[in-house]
């Protein structure tokens, strides 16, 4: 095969701890861009972004180079901090 090609797309929805409300409006939008610059540089294509105050969506063109485990496993490590 001369040309590979993959089209995957993942919706990932996860809580925040304890299902707390902590993520306030105020913040919500600098929230979604970091954590769009997260998804973006491990290679993976943001399609869609949401935060709620106790969860959040995300839909993701996901690159096969890195696992979903893994991405979020970055994306929920480095956006709580």
């Amino acid at each position: 095969m001369a040309n590979t090609y993959t089209q995957l797309y993942v919706q990932l929805v996860f809580a925040v701890k304890g299902r707390n409300n902590f993520v306030q409006p105020y913040f919500r939008e600098d929230l979604q861009k970091y954590m769009t610059g997260i998804v973006q540089n491990n290679g993976h294509k943001m399609l869609a972004i949401y935060c709620m105050y106790d969860h959040t969506h995300i839909l993701v063109g996901l690159s096969p180079k890195q696992s979903i485990a893994d991405l979020v496993r970055d994306i929920k490590s480095n956006s709580s901090k």
